[in-house]
């Protein structure tokens, strides 16, 4: 297991300066407010709150001009989405002491936010396939790309036609990917991620919370699918044989570990040449991302 805080490229390590995300983005100027330690922050219980501090941080860190989201859809914590892309620039680099620029990565599950590719253009000039089974996420995944030049040429977006399906019928058969990336769904069933997420919300406000509102959105398919994170990562690994010949490194967050012996097996399964475990951390939440290739 490797690193458990946040990676030394991670521009987020440090507390947020929110004077100057405020000069990037005005509009967080009424959302940042004194907590209870006297700190000053914002109210991560709040959806609007954070979709203001995303969107600051992308204009300040990233250059977007352009970032926006249907209501309702997953705003995620940035900092940790660009944990992954260094983590998996360090396993190419591994390989590579030079890190190209004409890497391509296969993002599955790019989402409405587009996060990943935003951050693996902007930081080492990567092009990206995004795929989703979302027509929604696709049209806006694809107007945040339309609206700032930098990601112009760089990423391309793909409807997953197939629910079921993780690579079928968006891998071209002459394509080849260097990287795949993937945040799977965590949650088996709406039920369990309404729980979860008044866990969150309850160690947020330092009080019981009985009813949830999801601060980071998220529709059915970012959250949660049939079989929950498990199943999904093991269909994963499953279609990943196949593919062999397209794809160099296969890789996905995993963020429950008691998934880990069951993910194990599954690829012993499969039977690849290498594989790769590396930890992560961000606060007190420790994920990690599994890296394998044949």
């Amino acid at each position: 297991m490797l690193k458990t805080k946040l990676h030394p490229s991670n521009k987020h390590r440090s507390r947020y300066d929110f004077d100057k995300l405020i000069q990037s983005y005005p509009r967080l100027k009424s959302f940042v407010k004194k907590n209870k330690y006297g700190d000053i922050s914002i109210d991560f219980s709040d959806q609007k709150a954070v979709l203001s501090l995303n969107t600051a941080l992308l204009k300040h860190f990233y250059k977007i001009d352009f970032w926006e989201i249907p209501q309702g859809y997953l705003c995620p914590p940035i900092p940790g989405r660009a944990d992954y892309i260094h983590n998996i620039a360090d396993l190419i680099r591994d390989e590579n002491s030079a890190l190209d620029t004409q890497i391509k990565c296969l993002d599955i599950g790019v989402g409405a936010n587009c996060i990943y590719p935003i951050i693996g253009v902007v930081e080492y000039g990567w092009s990206f396939v995004g795929t989703d089974i979302d027509p929604i996420a696709i049209e806006s995944a694809n107007r945040i790309v339309r609206e700032n030049e930098v990601l112009n040429e760089k990423v391309e977006l793909r409807l997953q036609k197939n629910s079921k399906k993780i690579f079928d019928g968006v891998i071209k058969n002459d394509e080849y990917f260097d990287m795949v990336i993937c945040n799977p769904p965590f949650h088996s069933s709406y039920e369990e991620a309404n729980r979860g997420n008044k866990r969150k919300l309850t160690n947020l406000n330092k009080r019981k919370i009985t009813k949830s509102s999801l601060n980071f959105g998220g529709k059915s398919n970012e959250l949660w699918c049939e079989g929950g994170e498990k199943k999904f990562i093991g269909n994963m690994i499953d279609e990943s044989k196949q593919y062999a010949k397209n794809c160099k490194w296969f890789t996905t967050l995993v963020s429950k570990k008691a998934n880990l012996p069951l993910v194990y097996k599954k690829l012993k399964s499969v039977k690849p040449k290498q594989v790769k475990t590396i930890e992560m951390g961000q606060g007190n939440k420790i994920s990690r991302i599994v890296a394998w290739k044949f």
